[in-house]
């Protein structure tokens, strides 16, 4: 039932912000046994609403569904059937009555007894309980009153003026103030009423001392008299003594009246300054910390207890008994809040911890936590958990600034409890991942069931990747064996999988490397705000958003012994508070390192081409975090993981460049267009699409030139060791497609090599032309040669027919071998063999004839001038003309 309790309460109210607090498995009396069960509930957010639910499976029996709620409130009555008898029956009245059977007699009373405990504890009217036993009617603990939050006391200093006219009291003085207070029974009980009496003697006193002066002034007048009469008597000295009696008198009054005053300002600062109301103290001693009347009570009362402790004292104020008792309780009101606020705290980690965890729970299959999260990856959400505890972040405020090492304790204990939390809730969202990620390349195997032994291999290899993490730590070996194919594996892999269905293998890969995108982005998307959401919160819950400071709490001369450590105890190790929210995090996310890297690791071995996708999607998250932070756990994390995919980034394109240094071409077959042209072409189309606008753009562009590069090396290479196709034709063919390429991707950093394509295609051509054009004429060109060659060593053009090699007859003799029908066959012959050379793909056989056309055009016209120049008036032409030539040309084109 624990089990099913806490299902219940994750998948229907939760969502809801319900709590479950009694439940019972039910089926309706007197029917077909179909069970469900009738729960009992409260919203969690104010007011407070009751409510009884039932609920079912569905139909698949699969997950659970609310069929019917009621409000509490309108229960009327709860008949339990039999108070002194166990019996399982019981009915619930509301518009209409309900009959239910529960699976057992203790089931039924707990629910019955839940149903009473919430009636009395939210509900005026109450409800109406039949034929139940009065052992489960408890009267639930009444509330306590929440202690008003009396008015903050505001704290001022010394007077500098009072200070400099105090005056030590006399010796004298002393015995006489120690006579009044032991003249007095509740002078030191009772201060304030102490107070009031000494202000009323003093008033007596003043008007003493008036009477007293108006009396003198009249023997004042007297004594003039007499002084008149004392001078004609000699009495003067007696005058004299007199009055320095009454002047002493009048002196001794005045310096009691400012002690008086003194003393009674001294008292009402220490009752102002120093006096924390009842409704404070029974805040700090038993306020409730659950409810929200009762929380800000005792924020209210810790704030006027710091204000109390934090009284700057006058000088002479710690050494008087009241005063130091006062400090005293102070710091046992004090030392006996951060207690019940620690454990508290404590309990409330706890609680919170177990109730979003179901590692605690007996029974529980842990795989459901995967299961459930399949249909769509996401990670669980703990705002309502920060909403809680945020209710206490002024406390915590107030118990790092009088108890450090409670306030750490309380630090520890939730970074403990969260980390094994989200350990578990990340390390189920990463296989999520795993799976799905790997299930890209799963999805084609049942369509293409006759994959080439090495495609075969590859998507086997990929569907063990999920199984564990662990696995993907490995060497790389098995990697490079994966990604770096043969010469012509890309190829005829695809030609195969053309034939097997709709899909073609281009548009498998494009679609599988777009579903990887989107994971990898939604995996990105989903750590990006869980991290910043428990960074804030832990920013505003443990008050680091300033520098730390350390309350003086200590004395200067030991008669009050100090709770908390000395003040460089306090000192933390870390530079700032930012450095401290950093390392909470960490700790609490340990995992997100580790697992990234891993889910890295397996998108990179499935198809390194993942490499390109992963480095722009983690630079532009990367980007995000450090314009937010820089400093923060997220850029720093994040940072750290991209250094991975940059790495693996530049390994794929080491891989590329290895899969050209390793082609081997057949040398029974044409060699065409090679493997690693068109792989460029492929990768640089993908890399276009993925990296516009992208803002690691300078690194594709080195990428491309260390590619580039490569490919012209090979190129070359591979037409250098070619037996069956002429060197100049795997030139222009491939560099006529990388040109080509280049030109209609238009990738500025590549313009250079653009031109150098072009540049290399057009010599090749050139030069494959000519060579060919040499074989249909050959003793033509051998013989024009030859008088080029005469011509070159000094012979004049019109002596060249007096050379016995290269007279008139013999030219005539030669031009009669190449008739215009010898002529024609022979450029059929050329127009078969170039068919041979040149690959279907690239398209460049008419371009090339046409190139021949033009060549052949210009040897003509070459050879006639030479005729003319060298045998002047011979009459000697060519068996055939242009137009026959541009015929021959067209009517073989026509005819292939």
């Amino acid at each position: 039932m624990t089990a099913i309790k806490h299902a219940l309460q994750r998948d229907i109210f939760t969502p809801n912000d319900e709590r479950l607090l009694g439940i019972v498995n039910v089926c309706k009396a007197g029917k077909k046994k179909k069970n469900c069960f009738l729960c009992a509930t409260v919203t969690t957010e104010r007011p407070v609403q009751v409510k009884v639910v039932k609920v079912k499976k569905s139909d698949k029996g699969d997950f659970y569904k609310r069929q019917l709620t009621w409000e509490l409130r309108d229960l009327r009555e709860v008949d339990a059937k039999d108070a002194s008898k166990e019996n399982p029956e019981f009915d619930l009245h509301f518009e209409k009555a309900y009959k239910w059977v529960a699976s057992s007699t203790a089931e039924k009373n707990s629910f019955i007894s839940c149903i009473w405990k919430l009636n009395q504890r939210y509900l005026r009217k109450k409800v109406e309980f039949v034929n139940v036993s009065s052992q489960l009617l408890e009267e639930l603990p009444k509330a306590e009153e929440s202690v008003p939050s009396g008015e903050s006391q505001s704290v001022a200093g010394g007077d500098e003026d009072a200070l400099d006219d105090y005056q030590e009291l006399s010796t004298r003085e002393e015995q006489d103030i120690e006579g009044m207070m032991e003249m007095c029974e509740y002078a030191i009980s009772n201060a304030e009423a102490f107070a009031e009496k000494l202000f009323k003697e003093l008033q007596v006193l003043d008007g003493a001392n008036i009477q007293s002066i108006m009396a003198s002034e009249k023997q004042v007048n007297i004594l003039m008299m007499l002084l008149d009469d004392a001078l004609t008597e000699e009495m003067l000295q007696s005058v004299k003594e007199q009055m320095d009696q009454i002047s002493q008198s009048n002196r001794l009054i005045q310096i009691s009246n400012t002690n008086n005053g003194k003393l009674l300002d001294e008292i009402q600062f220490i009752v102002n300054y120093m006096d924390l109301s009842k409704g404070h103290i029974r805040a700090l001693q038993e306020g409730d910390l659950t409810s929200p009347k009762g929380i800000e009570a005792c924020i209210n009362a810790s704030e006027a207890l710091l204000q109390c402790m934090n009284v700057a004292l006058r000088p002479g104020h710690d050494k008087l008994m009241a005063v130091t008792q006062q400090q005293h309780l102070f710091a046992e009101l004090r030392d006996t809040f951060a207690r019940r606020l620690t454990n508290h705290l404590n309990n409330v980690f706890v609680h919170q911890f177990y109730r979003s965890s179901c590692l605690s729970l007996p029974g529980h299959d842990q795989s459901s936590t995967l299961s459930q999260h399949t249909a769509e990856l996401t990670l669980p959400k703990h705002s309502p958990l920060h909403r809680d505890l945020l209710r206490y972040a002024k406390l915590m405020e107030w118990l790092k600034n009088t108890h450090r090492e409670k306030y750490e304790g309380l630090s520890r204990t939730y970074v403990d409890y969260m980390s094994r939390l989200y350990d578990r809730e990340i390390k189920d969202f990463f296989e999520v991942a795993k799976i799905k990620m790997a299930g890209t390349s799963k999805e084609a195997k049942g369509k293409f069931a006759t994959l080439p032994r090495k495609e075969s291999a590859l998507k086997q290899e990929t569907e063990s990747l999920h199984g564990s993490s662990g696995k993907l730590t490995g060497s790389t070996s098995s990697l490079n064996k994966l990604t770096v194919q043969g010469s012509n594996s890309r190829r005829s892999q695809s030609s195969s999988l053309l034939d097997m269905g709709n899909m073609s293998a281009s548009d498998l890969d494009v679609a599988d490397r777009t579903k990887f995108d989107k994971i990898f982005e939604q995996v990105l998307s989903e750590l990006e705000p869980l991290c910043l959401a428990e960074q804030d919160f832990i920013s505003k819950f443990f008050k680091l958003q300033q520098h730390m400071t350390v309350p003086e709490t200590e004395e200067t001369d030991g008669s009050m012994p100090s709770r908390n450590p000395p003040l460089a105890e306090h000192r933390h190790s870390l530079s700032s508070e930012k450095d401290m929210v950093r390392l909470m995090m960490t700790n609490i996310f340990h995992s997100i390192d580790t697992e990234l890297n891993s889910l890295i690791a397996l998108g990179d071995k499935i198809d390194s081409f993942h490499s390109l996708y992963m480095l722009v999607k983690m630079s532009h998250h990367v980007w995000t975090a450090e314009n937010v932070d820089p400093a923060s756990f997220l850029s720093t994390t994040l940072g750290n993981v991209l250094v991975t995919v940059k790495r693996n980034f530049d390994k794929c394109i080491s891989g590329q460049i290895r899969q050209m240094e390793e082609v081997k071409i057949s040398k029974k077959s044409k060699v065409g267009i090679l493997s690693f042209v068109t792989g460029f072409e492929e990768f640089a189309e993908l890399a276009e699409t993925i990296f516009r606008n992208a803002e690691r753009r300078g690194d594709l562009d080195k990428a491309y030139v260390k590619l580039i590069r490569a490919v012209f090396m090979n190129v070359e290479k591979v037409a250098n060791e070619s037996q069956k196709t002429p060197r100049d034709v795997v030139m222009m063919e491939n560099f006529h497609h990388i040109f080509s390429t280049l030109s209609r991707l238009k990738i500025s950093c590549l313009d250079a090599e653009r031109r150098e394509a072009k540049h290399k295609y057009t010599d090749h051509l050139q030069s494959y032309v000519i060579n060919s054009l040499g074989q249909p004429l050959e003793k033509l060109n051998h013989f024009f040669e030859g008088v080029e060659a005469r011509v070159a060593q000094g012979v004049r053009e019109e002596e060249v027919s007096y050379q016995l090699a290269f007279n008139k007859q013999e030219l005539r003799k030669v031009i009669k071998e190449y008739p215009g029908k010898e002529v024609k066959k022979g450029l059929d012959n050329l127009y078969k063999k170039v068919d041979k050379h040149l690959c279907e793909e690239e398209s460049l056989l008419q371009v090339v004839w046409h190139s021949m056309q033009d060549e052949f055009i210009r040897q003509y016209k070459h050879f006639e001038d030479l005729i003319g120049r060298c045998y002047p008036g011979s009459g000697i032409t060519m068996e055939f003309t242009i137009q026959d030539m541009l015929e021959y040309f067209s009517s073989i084109a026509q005819s292939h």
